[in-house]
């Protein structure tokens, strides 16, 4: 299948999901959810959708839950949505990226701290001379 075609689609799903679960959906247990992107199958019979979650793990946890049991009420959006044979069996996973980049962000910041402060040129003993002022 053309990847155009796979890119077109999978963009149609994170729209579709992302607003059904931003505006449609009751359930408690779904809050602090941003759907970051999605991945279809060549065959178009599968779908992965990837999101990103906030809170601990716990509430984590139960708002996965939660989508995992909205799966049908999402899928049956996608359906109208969709102008294909099949509607793609959608799954979601849990998208590590926001976290990784905050975690490499952190330890950046915290060896740049760490570093020694740069000498600059100047006399011997690293501390820099400073020229007189004239009125």
């Amino acid at each position: 299948m053309k990847t155009h075609r796979l890119a077109r689609v999978a963009e149609v799903i994170r729209e579709v999901a992302s607003q059904t679960i931003l505006f449609e959906l009751r359930d408690p247990r779904v809050k602090g959810v941003t759907v970051t992107r999605a991945e279809v199958s060549g065959d178009l019979q599968h779908a992965k959708v990837y999101v990103s979650l906030m809170g601990t793990e716990k509430e984590q946890a139960l708002c996965l839950h939660g989508l995992r049991h909205a799966v049908g009420f999402i899928q049956s959006k996608l359906a109208s949505r969709l102008q294909t044979r099949f509607t793609p069996v959608i799954r979601f996973v849990v998208d590590q990226g926001v976290k990784n980049s905050i975690e490499i962000s952190r330890l950046i910041n915290e060896a740049l701290a760490q570093a020694p402060p740069k000498v600059e040129a100047g006399s011997a003993d690293g501390t820099a001379e400073e020229e007189p002022l004239d009125p």
